[in-house]
């Protein structure tokens, strides 16, 4: 879970939330739920030359978010596969009601030669205390 404050920058012409502010908060979010689980994107980049790379993002808006509201985002890994995974998001307006759901698949790649990196076992075990249904009901 992560929060975020709505600032007028975030505003699009038609008074709410800008949809391109959804999918930067989804980056954030992503990248805190790995830091979280270990090694942080940075360190697999630096340590294995491994990099994360979106394949597809999708997004459902159900209620628009405005100026100086307060957004709750709740992620989590739905499918975690040994060289890549989806991301379920949440998004929460101040109030608890559902703004807005969305979805991203990601691959991890070797950065040189762009092909398919492998989890290790260490690493999937890292995941998957993240791992939820899509629906965010724990699987076990």
């Amino acid at each position: 879970m992560i929060d975020f404050e709505v600032y007028t920058f975030q505003i699009d012409f038609s008074g709410h939330v800008s949809n391109v502010v959804y999918v930067q908060w989804m980056e954030v979010a992503r990248l805190k739920l790995f830091e979280a689980a270990g090694p942080s994107v940075r360190e697999m980049a630096e340590t294995k030359g491994v990099i994360p790379v979106l394949t597809e993002t999708q997004i459902a808006y159900k209620k628009a978010l405005y100026f100086g509201d307060a957004v709750r985002v709740d992620a989590w890994i739905s499918e975690l596969r040994p060289a890549s995974a989806w991301v379920e998001y949440r998004f929460f307006n101040q109030h608890g009601e559902l703004a807005a759901s969305g979805r991203q698949k990601g691959v991890y790649l070797y950065r040189d030669t762009l092909r398919p990196y492998r989890m290790s076992a260490e690493e999937r075990a890292r995941l998957e205390p993240f791992v939820e249904a899509a629906d965010g009901e724990d699987r076990a």
